[in-house]
């Protein structure tokens, strides 16, 4: 008797956490980790995809008007941007964007998910 109120003393005077919380805790924390990390997962693909559709759009207006100015499709992009009709060259790790010389046509190597050409 006197072992058995001994140890519901100590049980019940005892600071902390049991295993079993501490795993509950620990497991809750690691659910909301793997939704945040795909979360943000989803938010790069997005912007990849946004970038790269708004980079075929501007290559393509730059091939036109280089076409309407010398009345034949420029040899690559590194040509538009000599002619001062891109700033620069887009370049992306995630795609790569060729232009067509006989059609004027924008194309994308390795597109991101939807990326496709105009």
């Amino acid at each position: 008797m006197l072992l058995s109120t001994k140890n519901a003393l100590r049980k019940k005077n005892s600071k902390g956490f049991t295993l079993i919380e501490l795993l509950l805790v620990i497991s809750i924390i690691a659910v909301l980790t793997a939704v945040a990390v795909f979360a943000i997962a989803g938010i790069s693909n997005k912007s990849n995809r946004a970038a790269c559709t708004s980079d075929v759009a501007t290559v393509q207006a730059a091939s036109d008007a280089y076409y309407a100015g010398n009345n034949a499709y420029a040899a690559s992009i590194a040509a538009l941007v000599t002619a001062n009709l891109l700033r620069s060259a887009p370049s992306n790790a995630a795609y790569t964007l060729a232009l067509s010389t006989t059609t004027g046509a924008v194309t994308v190597s390795s597109p991101v998910g939807g990326c496709a050409s105009l």
